[in-house]
């Protein structure tokens, strides 16, 4: 029998009708010690108790005294006057009366079988009644859990089917934000090939409409005039020596046409027989051209043609012999030293930046005529 089993059969254990192999389980199983058992007996055995006393007397039934008088007589007593039972279970059926019913005597118990039949149903019924309640709480209780049981199962396969769901549209969230960066970075990129081409575009553009320009122009004060609307180019500029503090000048390259443009000013006019000329140093002098200026002349443009300005760092203007020198002999009048040359290129060009007004002395410059 099962734990459960064994507590449904308590009730018919206190009113001794239990049946002889439940009752012998019952007696074991209360014997291992179990202490919710033992505490449930003695319940049932309290309220056995107050049962008899709660009755009701009935007048007995008018054949009782009949049977009773028919009935063979008893065994005759001992001379000790005890009674020779044979000794009974205190747990067998109707052996729970012993302690509640006090026996007067022989005669006196045997006048009211009616009760004890009357109290046993009674407590059979009330057994009865109240395993029947315990039955049906137990199938209540167990219908609840099911029905929890069940709700619960249903609400993890639908948290399931959301987490499913959730992960889904988490990967596809993942998948579109890497097509949006992809197609962010080919934006950008078309967008850096439009800009850049738009530059060369705008930058042909400015080609050929200063080459028109120069073609439509006819003085050299007109281009130069056109390069320095041009935001590619920058001058370079050229100060005086001690010999000429105030003369300064500035040079421009124009790389469409390889032409150099020396603005100078100020410079003292250049005596008979000799000539200014214009140098750029590039690990030796090179001659780029001479010109002169006349008594109560105050500026001069010189343009020349020329191939390439690569790593010229020097341009000075020096007082030579009519007719130039291969090599620099005379006096500087106009320098400038600078670790580049402003020349067009793809690249922008950085703004060097205010004239340098602090050229070395002459001294300091190479030696040219070695």
């Amino acid at each position: 029998m099962t734990h459960d089993e064994l507590e449904d059969a308590i009730p018919l254990y206190a009113a001794g009708t239990l049946y002889r192999t439940e009752r012998q389980a019952l007696e074991a199983h209360l014997l291992s010690g179990c202490a919710s058992c033992h505490s449930m007996l003695q319940d049932y055995q309290s309220l056995a108790a107050h049962l008899p006393l709660g009755l009701s007397q009935t007048s007995p039934p008018e054949s009782l005294k009949s049977t009773i008088m028919a009935t063979p007589d008893p065994a005759p007593i001992p001379p000790d006057g005890t009674h020779t039972q044979p000794a009974r279970s205190s747990r067998e059926p109707g052996g729970w009366m012993d302690h509640l019913l006090h026996p007067a005597s022989q005669d006196k118990s045997l006048s009211l079988p009616w009760a004890i039949g009357l109290t046993t149903l009674v407590i059979l019924t009330a057994g009865g009644y109240l395993a029947w309640t315990m039955a049906e709480q137990h199938a209540d209780v167990a219908s609840k859990i099911q029905q929890i049981q069940a709700s619960l199962q249903e609400q993890s396969t639908t948290l399931a089917t959301v987490q499913r769901e959730t992960d889904s549209q988490t990967k596809a969230l993942a998948e579109l934000r890497h097509d949006l960066q992809q197609q962010t970075s080919e934006a950008a990129e078309v967008k850096e090939q439009l800009a850049r081409h738009e530059a060369e575009l705008q930058e042909a553009r400015l080609q050929l409409s200063l080459r028109d320009d120069a073609r439509t122009s006819h003085r050299p004060q007109d281009e130069l005039a056109l390069l320095f609307r041009r935001p590619d180019i920058r001058p370079l500029s050229l100060t005086g020596s001690d010999l000429a503090k105030r003369a300064s000048g500035f040079l421009l390259y124009d790389p469409v046409s390889h032409k150099i443009w020396l603005y100078a000013v100020n410079l003292p006019a250049s005596p008979a027989g000799t000539t200014y000329q214009l140098w750029a140093v590039r690990g030796k002098p090179i001659s780029i051209g001479t010109f002169q200026i006349s008594r109560g002349k105050t500026t001069h443009l010189l343009v020349k043609k020329v191939s390439s300005f690569t790593g010229v760092k020097t341009f000075v203007v020096s007082l030579e012999p009519s007719g130039g020198r291969p090599q620099p002999t005379g006096p500087m009048y106009l320098l400038n030293r600078r670790t580049l040359f402003l020349y067009l290129t793809k690249k922008p060009y950085a703004n060097p930046g205010p004239p340098d007004h602090r050229n070395p002395p002459l001294g300091a410059l190479p030696d040219f005529s070695a």
